[in-house]
């Protein structure tokens, strides 16, 4: 019963807006600086920015595989954040760990969507490799094997640095599955107004929230028995700060971000 009413003390709308908000982050590290600022400092002069990509007439390999990469930089610094924030609101220990699944998924699940798929940016960072069959399974087996230890990393974390047992799987479900769609639901949204096409928004940004994130789905099955759930256990309550910055920066990253920003140097 203890475990059914913490659950429910777990605010909706407060767990909605903390997901967007890293999802959006996420997002943005992954289009913006890991894509666009790279492009910037390696040579464009210009570039198109929404939030399903970074589109510019100049292109390498460094900017393809630069979104890939801080998504993983960033999901190591959310994680070391976490665990130095221990005595933090439920609020700001839930942002972290969340906004380090949407990093570590995003980062990892990228190698092995373009090895499947033969698309995307890791595509086309081996572009040219040979033999190219090679490279293509080596970019799978990659992202296999990350996207696994990234379940377990996110998985135990929740359970450590949140205090949810696995037991508790009405609590542990809603603390992974309503970000999981709410992540997915902001993207699209804002999706829609991109001027690169609706093709994009479901060959790659939806492919890369859903795909990319669906560890949140069923990483419980992954996280070690022996992980002991931590004295930290208050549910993620109302929020009324998070529920305006989520509201506000919503609206930037659906009129703003959505149909595209031109950036010049």
């Amino acid at each position: 019963m203890a475990e059914t009413s913490t659950a429910a003390k777990d605010d909706l709308l407060t767990i909605i807006a903390i997901s967007i908000v890293a999802l959006m982050l996420s997002t943005m590290l992954h289009e913006g600086i890991g894509h666009g600022l790279v492009a910037m400092l390696t040579g464009a002069t210009s570039g198109t920015l929404t939030t399903v990509a970074w589109s510019s007439v100049y292109d390498n390999k460094l900017i393809l595989a630069g979104g890939t990469l801080v998504n993983l930089i960033a999901g190591v610094l959310f994680w070391l954040a976490l665990r130095a924030a221990r005595n933090a609101s439920p609020q700001t220990r839930f942002f972290l760990l969340i906004a380090m699944a949407f990093n570590l998924f995003s980062g990892t699940g990228y190698f092995l969507f373009s090895g499947v798929s033969n698309f995307g940016d890791w595509a086309g960072v081996i572009a040219g490799l040979h033999p190219y069959w090679l490279w293509r399974m080596l970019l799978i087996l990659i992202g296999v094997a990350t996207y696994y230890f990234a379940m377990r990393i996110v998985g135990s974390s929740l359970v450590h640095y949140l205090g949810v047992p696995i037991s508790d799987s009405v609590r542990f479900r809603r603390l992974t599955w309503i970000p999981y769609f709410a992540a997915i639901a902001i993207e699209v949204i804002a999706g829609l107004r991109n001027p690169l096409g609706l093709t994009l928004v479901f060959v790659s940004a939806l492919p890369a929230t859903a795909g990319g994130n669906c560890g949140l789905l069923f990483m419980a099955k992954y996280i070690p028995q022996s992980i002991a759930p931590g004295p930290n256990s208050q549910p993620v309550a109302r929020s009324y700060p998070w529920l305006i910055v989520a509201a506000a920066l919503a609206l930037v990253f659906i009129l703003v971000l959505g149909p595209g920003v031109q950036v010049r140097r």
